[in-house]
Formats: C-alpha cells, sequence, structure tokens
C-alpha cells in the first residue's frame, strides 16, 4: 500500500470561503427598506405608524450592541465618537453606561 502524505488531505478539502460584509451596501439597502415602509404607512395604513416608531427603539438597540461590540474590540470612544462626530465624551456619555 502507497504511503500517504498528511498534505493530501489538506489539498482535498477546500477552505471554507470567508465571508465579506459590505455594510455599506446594507446600511444603504436598510434605508431603501424604510423609506418605502414609510410610503406604504403614507398610503393608508394608520395603524402601522405604531409598528414604525418601535423601529426607533430597534435601531437605539442595535447602535448601543454595536458601540459595545467595538468597545469589545479595542476601539475607543474617539475612533467611536469620530464617524458619528460628535465628541469622545457624548459617546461615553450615551452608551458607555456605568461600566465605560
Amino acid at each position: 500500500m502507497p504511503e500517504t502524505d498528511c498534505t493530501d488531505k489538506a489539498t482535498l478539502t477546500p477552505e471554507p470561503a470567508r465571508r465579506v460584509v459590505e455594510n455599506d451596501q446594507y446600511a444603504a439597502f436598510l434605508r431603501r427598506a424604510i423609506r418605502a415602509y414609510g410610503r406604504r404607512i403614507a398610503s393608508g395604513d394608520v395603524e402601522a405608524l405604531a409598528d414604525a416608531i418601535a423601529l426607533i427603539d430597534e435601531l437605539d438597540d442595535a447602535i448601543a450592541q454595536a458601540v459595545t461590540g467595538l468597545r469589545a474590540q479595542g476601539y475607543s470612544w474617539t475612533e467611536i465618537a469620530r464617524p458619528l462626530t460628535i465628541t469622545r465624551q457624548a459617546a461615553q456619555q450615551r452608551w458607555g453606561g456605568e461600566t465605560a
């Protein structure tokens, strides 16, 4: 029986595809979806207005989760505040909580 090289298996097993995140494109999609939702409500679905308001809380929670994740990865308050065009103190006050 021929001797098998341990590296043979590595060449036969493909590496899993690396997931690429296109945040700017995803954000643009979400903006379009939110605007479309507003138009749908404006066409006469007054009851859905409460659902639209609930999206504000969801977005606030998502931003807080994003900031928490960035902080856990080592981003400073200055780095987080810069794209928001606010001071690091403002970012820390808004999302820092007691453990800032």
